[in-house]
């Protein structure tokens, strides 16, 4: 069952006839967990563009993508940000970590060619062992003499770049809301140095193993995604609009007659698209190579930053729950209803003429699946009702033809497999499912990087 608080009704949305929407949304409908009460629906094909034309073949295929990443911006995310007027960042420490087998470094990232306004930090775990090489170190200063290029793991995480390491030289981010613990979010949800290294903690249950992906041979790169859009969600004592601050100050101001302004995940999966930019700039990355992650709200801000930058080689959402993944009109766990009352500044104000109308939508998630084609597409799942993994594998088979065209081969045939089976692991398409809790688990990652190891030819 959803649980509903008094808290939960504090999150109205402040948008386009913003009136109407809370009315709308007041009310959470409850979820449907009963596979007998889901009701025939149609889905559109990936490959019959919106007027009926098919798409004859692979020249067709950039317009029609197109066509889905842009109804996808007018009824559901929002028109992505502009571009930045510059991307500047500046290296502010490195170091080894790792017990020495890799490279900490840690960049500040602004987007104004004056560096004012707002900023993200990033930070980065660079194997130091790449074609055979080991470092030098001089002067406590890590010297990387690859000859090869490391892919990377690209990334937003959820409590602060300190979480991920135990090193004392990952500072604490400054000030603002970061996330904490769910017994803790009433109070000042301020960073906090009891979350150090929280990420390689057996207490997470979403793990960030720094140490596994470097020996795995690739990097990590990854930021705090409340430095970029603090997450009114869980901001029980601020208002809505609250969301759209920090980097939505580099923006325009939201305009309340438009059904369509930049949504908090809209602002994440730009972020991970100039985390992208960083790579670029980084001698030792390939940044070709690039695989885009994350889990719950994370990956649903890394499938948005892959469907809408064609750059990220690889996608491996873990799972995202309703308005990820999963298929809507299924009507099956999380919904439009709750997803609207619950969580308003992740989607825009067109997307609540969908409430309790999900059979109206002239989309749904399989074609924001397919738009990542003909480039590799992992779905993680877990058997939680609400995240409504079935309508994930469901998602995953709907989008299929889309690879089926482009690469020959799509999801593997086969039915909604049981817990771990990775038969429908396919070479460019594949879907995964676990028992457990919600999170990324070390099941999660080694699949996630054997996927990313066929996928990227390593």
């Amino acid at each position: 069952m959803l649980a509903m608080n008094k808290h939960t009704l504090l999150f109205r949305p402040c948008l386009a006839a913003a009136a109407a929407l809370a009315a709308a949304t007041a009310a959470a409908r409850e979820p449907n967990y009963d596979e007998g009460k889901v009701a025939p629906y149609t889905l559109e094909d990936p490959l019959t563009f919106a007027d009926g034309r098919k798409v004859a073949g692979a020249a067709d295929w950039p317009a029609r993508r197109q066509e889905i990443v842009d109804i996808f911006s007018r009824e559901m995310y929002g028109q992505p940000p502009p571009a930045p007027e510059a991307v500047v960042t500046e290296l502010k420490e490195e170091g080894p970590t790792l017990a020495g087998l890799a490279i900490r470094r840690q960049y500040r990232m602004w987007f104004r060619r004056d560096r004012s306004g707002p900023f993200v930090d990033w930070l980065l775990v660079l194997p130091n062992r790449i074609a055979g090489n080991e470092p030098k170190v001089a002067d406590e200063r890590v010297v990387c003499e690859n000859q090869d290029k490391a892919p990377v793991v690209l990334m937003l995480n959820y409590r602060g770049n300190h979480a991920v390491l135990n090193d004392p030289e990952v500072p604490m981010p400054d000030g603002g809301w970061f996330r904490d613990e769910p017994k803790d979010m009433g109070r000042d949800n301020g960073p906090r140095e009891e979350n150090r290294g929280f990420g390689r903690d057996s207490r997470s249950r979403t793990t960030v193993p720094a140490d596994f992906v470097v020996a795995r041979g690739y990097a990590l790169l990854t930021a705090c995604y409340a430095q970029v859009s603090p997450d009114a969600e869980a901001c029980f004592k601020l208002p809505p609009d609250f969301a759209y601050t920090r980097i939505f100050e580099l923006w325009p101001k939201r305009d309340p007659k438009r059904s369509d302004n930049t949504t908090a995940l809209g602002a994440w999966a730009w972020t991970l698209s100039r985390g992208l930019d960083l790579a670029e700039r980084i001698a030792e990355i390939d940044a070709k190579k690039c695989v885009v992650t994350g889990s719950s709200r994370l990956a649903k801000s890394a499938l948005l930053a892959a469907s809408r930058d064609e750059r990220f080689a690889v996608c491996v959402p873990n799972q995202t729950g309703g308005g990820g993944c999963p298929l809507a009109k299924r009507d099956f766990g999380e919904n439009v209803s709750t997803e609207m009352q619950m969580f308003p500044h992740w989607y825009c104000a067109a997307y609540a003429k969908y409430i309790d109308n999900e059979q109206a939508m002239p989309f749904d998630q399989h074609l924001l699946l397919a738009s990542i084609a003909p480039r590799a597409l992992l779905v993680e799942g877990f058997n939680s009702e609400w995240f409504d993994t079935k309508g994930e594998y469901l998602a995953c088979r709907a989008a299929s033809p889309a690879w089926k065209m482009l690469c020959g081969k799509g999801l593997p045939e086969g039915d909604f497999p049981p817990n771990y089976s990775t038969a429908l692991i396919g070479e460019r398409l594949g879907y995964v499912r676990r028992g457990g809790a919600h999170g990324i688990s070390g099941h999660d990652w080694k699949w996630m990087l054997d996927f990313a190891d066929r996928a990227l030819g390593r």
